[in-house]
């Protein structure tokens, strides 16, 4: 078979690409973050500023300071890269963050807050296995999705309001050697909506909620630290309550009340 000249510089062009953005075998967190919204969420209404979920940068989730792209921003743990493309127009922007201790990504996505069922669809499919997904950071390309290692939501639990087509049961073991994909829910009395149901799709509900609760990017990142250092659910746990109790005023013993963990 001969090549036409755009047919060669086509195959090229991928050749390229390839090099370029080979396929990084990463450590990924993917995070869905559904933009607090007053005019379409059924929350105790924020101040307007906060609370408009078309507008990132001043919301309370995501461009306040202790929302998940501006506390990520801030922390030292954590190196913020350039910028990267939405995938869809429901995802107002995404943000990817280098671990600067070890060789882990985090990937976040903000939502618009309107959109919080298609958030909460896409997180419970990629805690599925489903969607999985190539995200381009510099160099590398990694696995995102449903092909991350862990997922995380963030936002209002709004199950309490709709359902979610959740994937297929598995009922195959777990490959030996291998672990369930730990999930991480931080919404208000997550884990009477999301453990049972993560279980069923062979996800680990590593961390959940059960009382109502506001759901600071804090608790995500300390209880990541701990599991970083090798720590067990419970002080996966512990990390997130000290993170929350700092932040709300409160004992650690009652913002452990807040939290659970299998």
């Amino acid at each position: 078979m001969r090549l036409s000249k755009n047919g060669l510089a086509c195959c090229l062009s991928l050749f390229s690409l390839i090099l370029v953005a080979p396929l990084h075998a990463a450590e990924v967190i993917h995070v869905f973050v559904a933009l607090c919204d007053n005019a379409s969420q059924g929350i105790v209404p924020v101040p307007a500023k906060i609370g408009d979920g078309d507008k990132p940068d001043a919301n309370l989730y995501w461009g306040c300071s202790e929302g998940v792209r501006s506390w990520f921003s801030a922390s030292k743990k954590w190196k913020r890269l350039p910028a990267v493309a939405s995938p869809r127009p429901e995802i107002l922007e995404r943000v990817v963050f280098k671990h600067r201790e070890r060789d882990t990504y985090l990937i976040a996505d903000a939502w618009r807050g309107r959109e919080i069922k298609p958030c909460l669809q896409a997180f419970v499919h990629a805690a599925g296995g489903l969607g999985g997904e190539v995200v381009k950071a510099g160099e590398n390309a990694l696995k995102a999705g449903g092909d991350a290692a862990l997922v995380a939501y963030i936002g209002h639990n709004g199950l309490m309001e709709f359902n979610v087509d959740w994937p297929a049961a598995k009922t195959s073991p777990v490959p030996a050697g291998a672990e369930p994909k730990p999930a991480v829910v931080l919404a208000c009395i997550s884990q009477s909506y999301f453990a049972e149901k993560l279980k069923g799709i062979g996800a680990h509900p590593l961390l959940t909620t059960r009382q109502l609760m506001y759901p600071g990017a804090f608790a995500l990142h300390d209880a990541l630290e701990a599991r970083f250092a090798g720590k067990n659910a419970a002080a996966v746990k512990e990390a997130a309550a000290r993170a929350y109790a700092k932040n709300q005023g409160i004992s650690v013993k009652a913002a452990s009340g807040v939290f659970a963990a299998e």
